[in-house]
């Protein structure tokens, strides 16, 4: 399929956006998947392909976080086996059953999401008292949030930065940072399927990996600089949007 340069100028600027959403707060792939499907993909070529890109955009923030040692990657390479082990077995049971009462409930956890995040005192950039160990944590913990994403995906990089919130004790940056990693590893794993069994427009792909670098880079720096201040606001209004949207596909 051939697109025009307005369309992928358009691709581009979408890109940068949702990177940059997408490292604050996950959920880019909202922004994302509905401008591919209007550029003329199929939405299973959308999907594929907003895994491509989306992937860049992990990786980018990723790599800004361990490069100012946000992350301690030794620390976590339980939690990365046992996520990508998780998202190969969410992405083989997506082929085989229906996941729509899936999108039934999930409005309902994203909700819950952002009103913890908008109320509670707790979410900040200071680190507290974990309530169970990071052995503890990789084992019964990361195996699901990977399984999610492989299986669904929408919201993933919160869950999994409450996730560490509340169970490791982490500060808002620290444990979203971390939280990028994981989403980093559940990508990739998703996208080796798409790439094998999907239908991935690489040349949309690779031009909205430019524009997810951009984002994601910007948006991984100002994790860093402003904290709480900045990622509660943008989470609280992704979960909302988020839960509003997949009402609509569910209900509309």
């Amino acid at each position: 399929m051939e697109f025009g340069f307005e369309i992928l100028t358009l691709l581009f600027v979408v890109a940068i956006i949702a990177g940059w959403v997408d490292a604050i707060a996950g959920g880019g792939g909202l922004i994302t998947i509905p401008i591919l499907i209007l550029a003329g993909l199929s939405p299973v070529s959308a999907l594929a392909t907003n895994k491509l890109q989306g992937s860049v955009g992990t990786l980018t923030a990723s790599l800004y976080f361990i490069r100012k040692k946000t992350v301690n990657l030794k620390q976590m390479r339980l939690a990365i086996l046992a996520t990508f082990t998780g998202s190969v077995f969410g992405s083989w049971l997506l082929l085989q059953i229906n996941t729509q009462h899936l999108i039934i409930m999930l409005p309902i956890l994203l909700i819950c999401m952002g009103l913890y995040f908008l109320f509670s005192p707790n979410i900040n950039d200071e680190d507290r008292q974990e309530k169970i160990k990071v052995v503890s944590f990789a084992l019964f913990v990361t195996p699901f949030l990977g399984f999610y994403d492989g299986f669904f995906g929408p919201g993933t990089g919160s869950f999994m930065a409450l996730a560490f919130v509340m169970l490791l004790g982490y500060g808002l940056p620290k444990a979203t940072a971390n939280a990028k990693i994981l989403n980093f590893v559940s990508n990739i794993s998703s996208l080796s399927y798409f790439v094998i069994f999907g239908d991935v427009n690489w040349v949309a792909g690779f031009i909205m990996m430019f524009g997810q670098f951009i984002g994601a880079m910007l948006g991984a720096r100002m994790i860093l600089n402003n904290g709480s201040t900045l990622i509660k606001p943008v989470v609280v209004a992704v979960c909302f949007f988020m839960s509003i949207n997949l009402l609509f596909k569910a209900y509309g």
